[in-house]
């Protein structure tokens, strides 16, 4: 709740005409192992988008993600991204280039976003490709990348390295609407 009172005071402050804001996104990952796959979403994804600009910004507390099983459910807050340590997971960064969501229709345009993923307090550069739309003043937001767990320095402990990939992959889905 804390980096949604965040995100929301820093909103405030903000001309609201070029922002677009989400606070229901859907972010998503799927660790496919030898011994076992693992998928969690988060529901609960505070995202920013500014058209002026191309800057966006994601927040999702790490304690949102649902899993199938409330086993793996803890372990990952407790052993592998403490989330009470490490509340939070964040992106920062730009759209590239930024004026190619002023131009944006209701089919799919690839758009690239260079910036930092924050993960386990850990910050990685992160550059990738979304795909992006607009469809009735909602402006969708789809995409995959791959984070490599070592990067953000999340220990796997050896008995269940065949359990959890080195290398997961993250799926996003935000449908930003105007901020009034």
């Amino acid at each position: 709740m804390i980096a949604l009172a965040m995100v929301l005071i820093t909103i405030g402050a903000l001309k609201a005409q070029n922002k677009y804001i989400t606070k229901d996104g859907q972010i998503s990952f799927f660790s496919g192992a030898p011994l076992e796959d693992i998928e969690a979403h988060n529901k609960q994804v505070v995202s920013i988008l500014d058209l002026e600009t191309g800057e966006v910004a994601v927040s999702m507390l790490m304690k949102a993600f649902e899993f199938e099983k409330s086993l793996m459910q803890e372990h990952f807050n407790e052993n592998y991204v403490e989330s009470d340590k490490y509340p939070k997971a964040q992106f920062t960064g730009k759209l590239q280039p930024a004026e190619a969501v002023k131009q944006l229709g209701s089919e799919p345009q690839r758009i690239a976003v260079m910036g930092e993923l924050t993960i386990h307090g850990v910050t990685q550069k992160l550059n990738t490709m979304v795909e992006m739309s607009t469809v009735g003043g909602v402006i969708h937001v789809v995409g995959k990348f791959r984070v490599k767990v070592a990067d953000h320095d999340i220990e796997v402990p050896s008995v269940v390295a065949r359990n959890i990939a080195e290398i997961v992959e993250v799926s996003l889905n935000l449908k930003h609407k105007i901020y009034q």
